[in-house]
This record gives structure tokens, sequence and C-alpha cells, in this order.
């Protein structure tokens, strides 16, 4: 066995919700008065706290404005918008056979509020996959490794037997800051060149191959 703990990332790596996101955080930025998001700058953020996210977006935000943009990015994301968010093909096969394995513990470390991430367990049938899971609001955002070292001490598990999964450098650097492997996937938002420079020590070009490594 590889790994006892598997430690995913969310958007991007197991959820394809690039596109929901981009066009919420956009349509959020106009309410707001703030004007165009392009739809890089957006994809680049993925990963991040969402206060974090907006603060690198629209540098010098006034506090008014910076409310209204983040409570108009609930609204829709949650209520406004009908893009889908399926799992990307071959996860829940994945996951499953993850979970069949003796002794594997399984955790999401994401960027998402707990309120965000507990709605998307709820909708998706997901939550009874995990062991634990850690969200941005309740520790610190990636890239600091907070919410790493929590599901460590949580689920009693040392470092060097625990890796990060992600599609993000921030997914990658926040493994990396405690020397915990990290695993990139290309299907998501970084370039590959980009996640090359963490230093992961596999990097899977789909899904399929992703758990073949894991489950090995």
């Amino acid at each position: 066995m590889r790994y006892r703990l598997v430690i995913f990332d969310w958007d991007g790596t197991l959820m394809d919700s690039v596109a929901r996101i981009v066009t919420c955080m956009q349509a959020a930025a106009r309410d707001a008065g703030w004007g165009h998001l392009e739809e890089a700058a957006v994809r680049d953020i993925i990963g991040l706290g969402l206060p974090e996210a907006i603060d690198r977006l629209c540098p010098g935000i006034d506090a008014e404005r910076f409310e209204l943009l983040r409570s108009r990015y609930a609204y829709h994301f949650v209520e406004g918008s009908r893009t889908p968010m399926p799992f990307f093909a071959g996860v829940e096969a994945g996951i499953a056979r993850l979970r069949e394995l003796p002794a594997r513990r399984l955790a999401v470390a994401t960027g998402k509020s707990r309120r965000g991430l507990d709605r998307v367990f709820r909708e998706s049938g997901s939550g009874a996959w995990f062991h634990a899971s850690r969200t941005a609001d309740e520790t610190r955002s990636k890239p600091h490794p907070q919410m790493l070292e929590e599901l460590l001490v949580e689920l009693d598990v040392p470092v060097e037997e625990a890796v990060m999964v992600g599609d993000t450098e921030y997914d990658l650097e926040m493994a990396r800051a405690l020397g915990m492997d990290r695993v990139a996937v290309t299907w998501g938002v970084h370039a590959p060149e980009r996640l090359a420079a963490s230093r992961p020590v596999y990097t899977a070009v789909a899904v399929e191959a992703l758990f073949d490594w894991l489950a090995s």
C-alpha cells in the first residue's frame, strides 16, 4: 500500500466545477461594479479561499464592495447558475476502488467554505466517501499547510504516509511546505509546467491513471 491517507483537492481535481466558478465570479464582479474579470485570471485563483481570491482578483477593493462581491458570488454559485458540476469521468469508480482497500483513509482539503463543501457533499451524495475534510474558512487558505496539519492529527497519520492530490500549485505547495508527497493532475486549472515546479512525485494525465497509481 503506497499511502495510508490520500487527501484530495475538490474543484478541478474531483469535480468539473471550473466553468461554474468562472462565470459566477465574473457575474459577481459585474454586480459589485468592479467590471469584467478575465477568464484566465479567475481560473488562476481557483483553489484559494474566497477572501484571498477576491483580494488577488480585485487589488485595492474597498470593504463595502468586497462584501458585495462576496455575497453576489455566493448567490450566483448557489442559486443563480445552472452550469452543471459533474465529477470527472472515472472519479466515482476510482474513489470506490480506494475505499475497498484495507486501512486506507480519504480526506478533502479545499478552498471552499464549510457551508459550500457540505452543500456539495449533500447534493452529490459524496460526503460518506471521506473520513475527514477541511475548508479554507475553518483553517487558513492554501498554500498555508494548516488544513493538512489538522487532517494528519485528526486521522492520526504521519506525514510520510500521506499524499496530497491537486490540480493547482496551491495544493502542491501546501503539501510541499510539510514535506508531504504530492500528486499533480493535469485536467484542472494550472498548466503541467507550473505544477512541475512543485516537484510532484507523480503527474496524472488521466483519471484512471491517477487511481491506478494510488491503488498500487
